[in-house]
């Protein structure tokens, strides 16, 4: 996601400086322009706009306040854009320590799959704080993005994240089981898709990516489950709801559900490192 992301930066006459622990995706950078960092302290030395995309929580506090991090050379007047999905807690701890060095850390996190970060047509969800900084932030996410949403405060970007993809990942066990289940009792999978498809049960999982092989072209299915947002990341993102759940003392059953199905996929070396889609795969194997 964020090389897509850095590329439709360059393409709009960016110039960037990059950090990442993969060296082969840093050469690649370097190969067509960029600027590397050793550490991320480098870029904060460098540069007053920041865009982090990171995997996790403890990724993101590394990043940030570690040893070699952003905070140890951050800039007065810094803006930090950060698009990862981490706990909504973090996201204000961070915030509140970039405001001590008078920087800014923003939520905005992002929505659209790997080909939205591709196409530069990704949702960002920005917890912002204010109309200035959203306004600061709206003109770097605008070039990586087509709907830039402004959700007031800081961390409700996250917030809007951490919901949607709880929905996202209750969503796609339902299209996988509900395909499992047609498909078992004789139905042709791409008549039951388009049934469903131009019915009450449509929505995203379904009608874009659908996890039944066959049924939709060009997507991770159709490769083997390869590419795609991965199952360990849905597991992530899926506790990330169960911790804001106990936290609130909102009820989140299905959430909790899909948590389970997700955590035994993310477990398994046969699904780990694929498409969370692979759930449909999943699902037939325990058709008795």
């Amino acid at each position: 996601m964020g090389g897509h992301m850095a590329r439709n930066l360059l393409k709009n006459g960016k110039k960037l400086i990059v950090y990442d622990v993969n060296k082969t995706v840093v050469e690649q950078f370097k190969a067509e322009g960029c600027q590397v960092a050793t550490h991320p302290a480098d870029i904060a030395a460098a540069s007053k706009q920041i865009v982090t995309v990171l995997p996790s929580s403890p990724h993101v506090k590394a990043v940030y306040q570690g040893d070699n991090g952003i905070f140890k050379t951050i800039q007065p007047g810094t803006l930090c854009m950060d698009s990862s999905t981490i706990d909504q807690i973090v996201t204000l701890e961070v915030a509140q320590a970039a405001a001590l060095l008078k920087a800014e850390y923003i939520d905005s996190p992002i929505s659209g799959g790997v080909t939205g970060a591709q196409q530069a047509t990704l949702t960002f969800m920005v917890g912002a704080g204010n109309d200035a900084t959203f306004a600061r932030a709206e003109a770097v996410l605008s070039l990586m993005g087509k709907n830039i949403v402004n959700l007031g405060a800081v961390g409700n970007g996250t917030a809007a994240k951490i919901c949607n993809n709880m929905l996202l990942g209750i969503q796609m066990v339902a299209v996988a089981e509900t395909m499992n289940l047609g498909i078992s009792m004789g139905l042709d999978a791409k008549a039951l898709a388009g049934i469903i498809n131009t019915s009450s049960g449509r929505c995203w999982s379904s009608d874009t990516y659908n996890p039944v092989p066959g049924v939709i072209p060009n997507i991770p299915c159709a490769k083997g489950y390869a590419g795609g947002f991965g199952t360990s990341l849905m597991a992530k993102d899926l506790s990330l709801a169960q911790n804001a759940s106990t936290n609130t003392q909102a009820p989140t059953p299905m959430g909790s559900l899909a948590h389970q199905i997700y955590r035994i996929l993310a477990r398994d070396p046969t699904y780990q490192a694929k498409d969370f889609g692979v759930v449909y795969q999943f699902l037939k194997k325990q058709n008795v």
